[in-house]
């Protein structure tokens, strides 16, 4: 996503069944499989907002995002863990983000509109990005070759310099975060991110995703 963006399931240990029987456990029951009263189940636990089901399940994703971007994503602390690619210890790549969706911020703070801005300021600001983020990542490997330690010479690299990380999650963590930031409010880059990590837990969890959407994605 974007332009040199992803974000891939690295590993799932999460189902609907899972969240069903983390519920009757109470009652020292379990299913061996899906069934209408169990989809039903599903539905009754989400409206009624009981959240500790959907928290037996795991997704391991692996990301690629520009660092605005992912401090943004990191803010999300309950229910996720992340560990980043370290710039202190092997050389950055030369990726750096250029946006399509140039937009203009219009309102007051708090009841913010986006707007695209014309064709000529687009072309302007895309150029201007691209140019200074080059000329930075020329600087930060001028002061490697003259032996100045990654850690320092990072700092020039600027906020559209993509980098790699794990991000894991139970499922109500992840329904959290895609309430919040795959929704028309949230900025437009996180968006995408969210949008795409959202489409893993519909496939490993479709009743649980359908519930959530019906609930107007209001995690539990």
């Amino acid at each position: 996503m974007l332009d040199h963006g992803f974000v891939a399931l690295d590993g799932a240990l999460a189902s609907d069944l899972a969240v069903v029987n983390g519920a009757r456990v109470s009652f020292n029951q379990a299913s061996d499989e899906m069934t209408e009263r169990d989809e039903g189940l599903i539905r009754f636990l989400m409206r009624e907002r009981h959240g500790s089901p959907f928290e037996h399940g795991y997704f391991r994703f692996v990301v690629k995002a520009p660092l605005f971007v992912v401090r943004e994503h990191h803010r999300h602390r309950a229910g996720h863990s992340y560990n980043e690619w370290s710039g202190r210890y092997s050389k950055m790549e030369p990726e750096l983000y250029v946006p399509e969706n140039v937009r203009t911020q219009v309102g007051k703070p708090g009841s913010y509109s986006f707007e695209p801005v014309d064709d000529e300021v687009r072309a302007n600001a895309r150029r201007e990005i691209e140019e200074n983020a080059t000329r930075a990542f020329q600087a930060y490997e001028r002061m490697l070759e003259q032996g100045v330690a990654k850690e320092i010479a990072r700092a020039v690299l600027p906020l559209s310099t993509y980098t790699k990380y794990y991000w894991s999650c139970n499922p109500r963590s992840l329904m959290h975060f895609c309430s919040l930031r795959n929704h028309e409010a949230a900025q437009y880059e996180i968006r995408q991110f969210a949008a795409a990590a959202e489409t893993f837990l519909e496939k490993q969890m479709p009743i649980t995703h359908t519930a959530f959407v019906a609930n107007d994605r209001v995690a539990p």
